[in-house]
């Protein structure tokens, strides 16, 4: 598979270690919206599933999504503090910018919340972004990122940790890459065949920029390994 000239990239899991603050609002963010919250020991099985299977699961209808969505959003604003970005990845945006990759943040999360948890020397390094996208609107943020880069989607490869993500690409022509780190499990991710599978930070830039490919069917078996 030959390198992309674009990587965009997932926020939220992805760049961002976003998920313990996530599990720990999510029972009040029920409350407030009148969802089902989630029972002791059903994690492990919504991180096999997309988004809109674990809302639909949780009993949310469609109407209220965006609003949950929306919620979540507003809260995380409030507590940025508390959200880190995986280890190395202030070295992979480094090192792709170097190389002369052009770099591109597509995110559900607002443009704000994305901006102060990089930083502003991070947050330079992206050449351009799409954030606050509804949950099923991925797609459309990453056509528009194309357009703007005058770039055919075979260029491109959009990196997240979600099924939704998968999806997204696969719906503008792009390759989708799959980290192991983020929300769902490494068996349902590669369920939907992912063009590439990055087990650690340092994978994104070994496989970009030594020209190492990992497709979903030749990834190493096993669990997710830290990043």
């Amino acid at each position: 598979m030959a390198p992309p000239q674009f990587v965009i990239f997932d926020f939220d899991g992805t760049l961002a270690d976003s998920f313990p603050w996530f599990s720990e609002v999510l029972g009040d963010v029920a409350d407030r919206w009148g969802f089902r919250r989630v029972a002791d020991g059903e994690d492990e099985a919504l991180r096999h599933m997309s988004a809109s299977a674990i809302f639909a699961y949780l009993g949310v209808p469609r109407w209220k999504v965006p609003l949950v969505a929306a919620d979540l959003r507003k809260r995380q604003a409030l507590e940025l503090h508390r959200i880190r970005l995986f280890g190395g990845v202030a070295t992979l945006l480094a090192r792709l910018d170097a190389a002369g990759l052009r770099l591109g943040v597509a995110s559900s999360n607002a443009t704000a919340n994305v901006q102060r948890v990089l930083g502003a020397e991070l947050w330079g390094l992206i050449d351009d972004s799409e954030c606050g996208a509804g949950l099923s609107a991925k797609h459309r943020r990453l056509r528009r990122l194309l357009r703007r880069a005058r770039l055919a989607p075979r260029q491109a490869l959009y990196i997240g940790d979600e099924i939704r993500d998968i999806e997204a690409a696969r719906r503008v022509g792009m390759a989708a890459g799959a980290v192991t780190w983020g929300y769902n499990r490494l068996a349902a991710l590669q369920q939907h065949r992912p063009d590439r599978v990055f087990h650690r930070v340092h994978d994104i830039e070994r496989q970009l920029l030594d020209g190492a490919s990992l497709s979903a069917g030749h990834a190493a078996a096993g669990l997710s390994q830290p990043p």
